[in-house]
């Protein structure tokens, strides 16, 4: 009798393990995969329920959670609108998350290792948790401004403070509503999604830091005129600016913009060639240079560089390996140049700054729910892109650029304003793309902007960096301006 019952207690026992070795396996060995099988509806409605904690700028909520009565308990918002939909990005049960939402989703849902007190004080006392608010460092009133003045127009702004790095403004038109891809129905928020997919305008697109890369055209200037600068260049050395400049190996000679003359003696200096934008001293300039300097420039003020602000910047580029006509060519921002305005923004940061890069930052602070600060990203230096005496010197040749340049319509009464236009060609007869950038006060600059306007906007063929893009670059300086002084009385 002892036998058999000695024997099922065996078997019973052995049974025991194996489910408890198999509960434990399931616990802790496959808990992950099983949490992140698509088909564990569990855990899709844990996700999209959670209370996520607001984006705000300026203390007020352009992304947000409002408690609705279905299976997913909150439902996305976006206050904001259009206006940040590039910054926000949306919240989609189909189309997963883009822009912040994406980048900061560990706070703003709650789950981050900077939260992990604040969880386990909500696990001991039983309180359903909530994410962080993340506080952006954009102004308002300079979004507003570039998304006003750019209009219906394709392209894009930004704008920095040059001495922090903090992201000021960053704009990308034709933008686009986020709330309905956060639409709880699915049928809704697919076709709103393939909607927006199929414009061929391409609204998803953050033309302002990723996406399409344009041509400088002449902003590019900026980099040559600082790579001369530092390699025993002054702002009076002469140049050689023909009409046409022969290039080397081809019979096509390389006019100036509309066939224009810079100079009846065919030289002129380094100020006065940046000044009026001149093609060809920019152009001979470059071969003077060569490759390898102008590269490295460019690689000074970040190109080729990976930056997270937290949203991904696309890395621009200068091309490698070129021959004398392709390198001329580059050194006016043309041939395989390719940037982005987030770019040509810290370019013009750095010579702003004193010759210091700052990295670019879109996080002010998160908070917790009580509204007390987590964390707060410190200003971090890029690098040194040039010396300050070349900073100083290029600030006074870019001052003459909006005073009696090719830049006049960045003019802004009783205020000294440094800039550089551009007029970036592109093949066939595509209209050009125009920019702008700029920062002001030049003296003491509070804000740095970079304009592109994409197929030359509204003027198409004649357009021109000076007559359409300087203009928007002047609204949002003077916004930046007006906001400063505004606090300044209040405080």
């Amino acid at each position: 009798m002892n036998g058999p019952v000695r024997r099922l207690g065996i078997v019973v026992g052995a049974l025991f393990s194996v489910l408890l070795l198999a509960a434990t396996y399931v616990q802790f060995v496959s808990a992950p995969a099983l949490r992140a099988d698509g088909r564990n509806s569990r855990t899709f409605y844990e996700q999209f329920g959670r209370d996520r904690g607001p984006i705000t700028v300026a203390g007020e909520p352009v992304a947000q959670s409002e408690p609705v009565k279905d299976p997913y308990q909150y439902q996305r918002s976006y206050p904001g609108g259009r206006l940040y939909a590039h910054t926000t990005g949306y919240y989609s049960v189909v189309a997963g998350a883009t822009g912040l939402e994406s980048a900061e989703d560990a706070l703003l849902s709650g789950t981050s290792d900077e939260l992990f007190y604040r969880r386990l004080s909500d696990l001991l006392t039983g309180r359903k948790p909530s994410g962080a608010v993340v506080e952006t460092t954009l102004d308002p009133a300079v979004q507003r401004a570039a998304a006003d003045a750019l209009g219906d127009q394709r392209g894009a702004a930004v704008a920095l403070d040059p001495r922090t790095g903090d992201v000021l403004a960053m704009v990308s038109t034709p933008q686009y509503d986020p709330g309905p891809l956060a639409s709880h129905d699915t049928g809704a928020a697919t076709a709103a999604r393939q909607r927006l997919l199929d414009d061929p305008s391409r609204p998803l697109d953050n033309r302002a830091i990723a996406s399409r890369q344009y041509p400088p055209g002449s902003v590019f200037k900026l980099v040559t005129a600082a790579a001369a600068l530092e390699n025993g260049w002054t702002a009076s050395s002469q140049l050689d600016a023909p009409d046409e400049l022969t290039l080397p190996q081809t019979t096509q000679p390389l006019p100036n913009s509309g066939g224009a003359s810079c100079s009846p003696s065919g030289r002129q200096s380094l100020a006065d060639a940046l000044r009026v934008s001149c093609n060809t001293a920019f152009a001979s300039l470059g071969l003077e240079l060569g490759e390898d300097k102008l590269t490295a420039q460019a690689d000074a003020f970040g190109f080729g560089t990976d930056l997270e602000i937290p949203l991904t910047v696309t890395p621009s580029t200068v091309p490698t390996g070129t021959n004398p006509p392709q390198l001329a060519q580059s050194a006016i921002g043309q041939f395989d140049v390719r940037v982005t305005p987030m770019q040509i923004a810290m370019v013009s940061a750095g010579i702003a700054n004193g010759g210091v890069v700052m990295t670019p930052q879109l996080i002010d602070s998160v908070r917790g729910e009580d509204l007390e600060v987590l964390s707060s990203p410190r200003p971090q230096r890029l690098g040194r892109a040039v010396s300050g005496d070349t900073a100083e010197s290029l600030t006074q040749m870019m001052e003459g650029v909006v005073e009696d340049g090719t830049g006049t319509a960045a003019q802004i009464s009783g205020v000294a304003v440094a800039g550089k236009s551009g007029t970036a060609e592109q093949a066939a007869d595509d209209p050009p793309h125009a920019w702008f950038t700029a920062f002001a006060p030049a003296d003491d600059p509070k804000i740095v902007v970079a304009v592109v306007v994409e197929d030359g906007g509204n003027s198409a063929s004649q357009a021109s960096g000076g007559r359409t893009a300087a203009p928007i670059a002047r609204r949002m300086i003077t916004a930046r301006l007006d906001a400063l002084e505004q606090q300044e009385e209040s405080s």
